[in-house]
């Protein structure tokens, strides 16, 4: 369990980044809206002091529990499905409204990537036989299931691109990564087509109106508003922001154009506030996160260890290049969280526990 670490090995580097990130977030939270200023930084204490213990157990030590980390993840997805709270017509939170919710979709995610680990390692040199490849989709796809039915399709692509990557890494041979792209050209079209005909079955009207208006974005204005006013926002910032707590009706924010810019959309508070020089410092930050997650795949003791660090710098860099997507109108509306930056206590539970192994895979790098 415990490893006989020194203490110069320890991957400090990347915990200041962490510390960076989440104070970074912490003041930009405070910004949006101070009443879960309080709420945020007693998370935030407690996710530093998890990643900091976490990093001190052995990563080998906790794979061994994946068949039962997996089954309480599948649990807590059920109990989502049939005691979950809706909120926004969607039911992805689990807890009570008054005191605290947790949405289980984000602690999937550090989840499946331990156990797409484990499986991973363990079949290593059979990875491109159909048997593999089948049991892969098996153990990945019945989560993505449950998390699609809440419904949460970002959570859901996420996910996925996350688990496609890890086996990637692993050894996917070029030849069905190419095969599976030129399906995607047609399922793609097809996809578009579908979407478009009355009452099509697995996706909700605000799911269909989200990718129809980014399409056809003058057929959908009312649809768009989030993202034009989050443009704005970001655009009014210019090249270092109106300020901190600036609370004029001069900006988004307290013109309340955006709701709820806490969460999905803090990226244009950044914008606002802080203006290019701010929102380009942290882009900085959080790709500093990722090439440190790379390193330490690159180093680790194990194929184990790199995939977990793979899966853990995947998830940091592709959600942050989603939700900044989604704040630019690059991308369709989603509800994606910006890594330690985002308000939410189960997002930034999730990343800190992903940094805890990073940190101890780190720990026991290869020897030169």
């Amino acid at each position: 369990m415990f490893e006989g670490y020194r203490l110069r090995n320890y991957n400090f580097k990347l915990l200041v980044l962490v510390l960076m990130a989440v104070v970074f977030g912490t003041v930009m939270i405070n910004s949006a809206d101070s009443s879960y200023l309080q709420k945020q930084i007693l998370g935030a204490t407690v996710c530093i002091i998890g990643l900091v213990a976490l990093s001190l157990i052995s990563y080998k030590f906790i794979s061994k529990f994946y068949i039962i980390l997996y089954l309480f993840n599948l649990v807590l997805l059920i109990s989502v499905l049939l005691f979950g709270i809706k909120v926004n017509g969607a039911q992805r939170w689990i807890g009570s409204k008054n005191y605290i919710m947790i949405q289980p979709s984000e602690f999937s995610k550090i989840i499946m990537i331990i156990c797409a680990a484990h499986f991973l390692s363990d079949h290593k040199d059979n990875i491109n036989t159909v048997k593999t490849l089948i049991e892969y989709a098996v153990l990945c796809a019945i989560p993505l299931i449950l998390i699609v039915s809440q419904p949460d399709l970002s959570t859901t692509i996420d996910l996925f691109v996350i688990l496609f990557i890890m086996l990637f890494i692993a050894g996917l041979n070029y030849k069905i990564i190419i095969v599976c792209a030129l399906c995607l050209i047609p399922l793609a079209g097809s996809f578009l087509w579908y979407i478009r005909q009355p009452d099509p079955l697995f996706l909700d009207d605000y799911q269909i109106n989200r990718i129809l208006s980014h399409l056809y974005p003058e057929d959908y204005e009312d649809t768009m508003y989030q993202q034009n006013n989050s443009v704005m926002a970001i655009g009014s910032g210019q090249l270092t922001g109106k300020g901190l707590n600036n609370s004029t009706l001069a900006t988004v924010k307290d013109a309340n154009l955006i709701s709820e810019q806490q969460t999905d959309f803090i990226f244009s508070v950044i914008g606002e506030e802080l203006g290019f020089v701010g929102s380009s410092i942290l882009i900085v930050i959080l790709g500093l996160i990722v090439l440190q997650c790379i390193r330490v795949a690159r180093k680790a003791n194990d194929e184990m260890g790199m995939y977990i660090a793979t899966g853990v710098g995947t998830l940091i860099g592709f959600q942050t290049f989603i939700n900044i997507g989604v704040a630019t109108s690059l991308l369709p509306n989603t509800g994606i969280p910006l890594p330690f930056i985002s308000y939410g206590l189960s997002s930034l539970v999730c990343c800190c526990s992903g940094i805890g192994l990073v940190i101890n895979i780190s720990l026991q790098r290869r020897k030169y």
